[in-house]
């Protein structure tokens, strides 16, 4: 008798536990993903607020912001608020790296959004596959973050490629056919000039001079001496703002009859501010719609949100406006129960997608984005006209 008493007592506690736990399972919270609350989604950008490319950065933040605000003000994303927390990188891969792993380890951000540079972002991809951490919107358009689908990295702009292709194109078909690179010795430069072999050789012709010059302290007085010896009619400048500035001021200097190019990557209206007097007549490849224009319902959105931010509008504010747009649709497509695989399958669920005159399309096989390039010029007012 007393035994089968000890028995039911040890019966009823362990039965006791056991309710007690499956009690606790049920009413215990759900761990949530990183970045996310409740009230909150924390994205995390590491770009070069200050130093090289300071001016086209604040312009395409303004936009990006813009759109986030006003994403906030309608709701949010099911009734979460997106923060952003930028990080300044001073346009060095290096601290791009240490920044994104800051943000993910230590601030728990859920995605990445909108890194600048090539180098810079090449040093923050081995984290995204170490964590499983997507990155949406980086601000480069190197071959590198294209030839192989990268399932945690998200393409929005053209492939830079593509724009060497159109402008070597453009030269030829207005008559010019002594054409001079010019390009900055990193991953970025070195992108820009297998494009310009590859384009130079289709449409057989050979490149009058090649002049490269280092990122970090460039020699710039000897690379445009080299390459106006060689009298080319036209020049195709392949580097970052600052550097694409003093190189146009001083190939002017030396011979101002040179048609001169340069990538999107300067499509900011404080290149063109600090280009001054120099600037007319360059001309330039553009992978975003006409900041300015109505003609599309992307740019009334701009427009309308711009104003209401105080952004003025330019094309490096219409890059991030659409990197924004785009981040917005993948987190309201990965549903309420937000992570980052739910967020990768709903980018992954953008298959030709109109944004109101800009077709984006991503799969699990394709995370290009958009293929849009066109040409424009600086005219005598610092306004780029197509």
């Amino acid at each position: 008798m007393r035994l089968n008493t000890l028995f039911f007592r040890k019966f009823r506690a362990i039965s006791t536990l056991a309710l007690c736990a499956s009690f606790l399972s049920l009413t215990a919270p759900v761990a949530a993903e990183e970045g996310v609350s409740d009230s909150t989604i924390l994205i995390g950008q590491t770009v070069g607020v200050t130093g090289q490319i300071a001016g086209p950065v604040k312009e395409m933040m303004a936009g990006a912001n813009a759109y986030f605000n006003a994403t906030n003000k309608n709701g949010g994303i099911n009734g979460r608020k997106i923060e952003l927390l930028t990080l300044d990188d001073k346009f060095d891969p290096a601290l791009a790296a240490a920044n994104a792993e800051t943000l993910i380890k230590k601030e728990h951000v859920l995605a990445l959004f909108q890194s600048r540079g090539t180098p810079h972002t090449e040093a923050i991809l081995p984290l995204l596959a170490s964590h499983k951490i997507p990155l949406i919107a980086p601000s480069t358009g190197a071959t590198v973050f294209h030839q192989t689908t990268n399932r945690y990295l998200f393409n929005v702009r053209a492939k830079y490629q593509d724009e060497v292709s159109k402008a070597v194109q453009q030269f030829s078909t207005i008559g010019i056919k002594k054409i001079s690179l010019m390009y900055v010795d990193d991953s970025f430069g070195k992108d820009g000039l297998a494009g310009f072999e590859k384009v130079m050789a289709q449409q057989k012709l050979k490149p009058i001079s090649i002049n490269k010059f280092e990122r970090a302290k460039p020699e710039l007085d000897a690379v445009v001496a080299s390459a106006v010896k060689a009298e080319p009619q036209g020049i195709l400048i392949v580097a970052s703002a600052a550097s694409t500035a003093e190189l146009i001021k001083k190939l002017r200097a030396q011979n101002p009859l040179i048609q001169l190019m340069t990538l999107s990557n300067n499509a900011s209206q404080s290149f063109v501010d600090e280009l001054g007097k120099f600037g007319q007549g360059v001309m330039m490849s553009q992978i975003m719609p006409d900041a300015s224009s109505l003609a599309t319902g992307l740019g009334q959105e701009f427009k309308s949100m711009a104003q209401a931010n105080g952004v003025n509008p330019s094309y490096a504010a219409m890059e991030g406006f659409v990197s924004a747009k785009v981040l917005v649709e993948g987190l309201k497509r990965a549903g309420r129960s937000l992570t980052r695989e739910s967020l990768i399958s709903g980018l992954e669920s953008m298959r030709k997608v109109d944004i109101g005159g800009l077709i984006l399309s991503y799969s699990e096989r394709d995370h290009n984005g958009s293929e849009f390039v066109e040409l424009t010029m600086i005219n005598k007012s610092g306004k780029f006209i197509r």
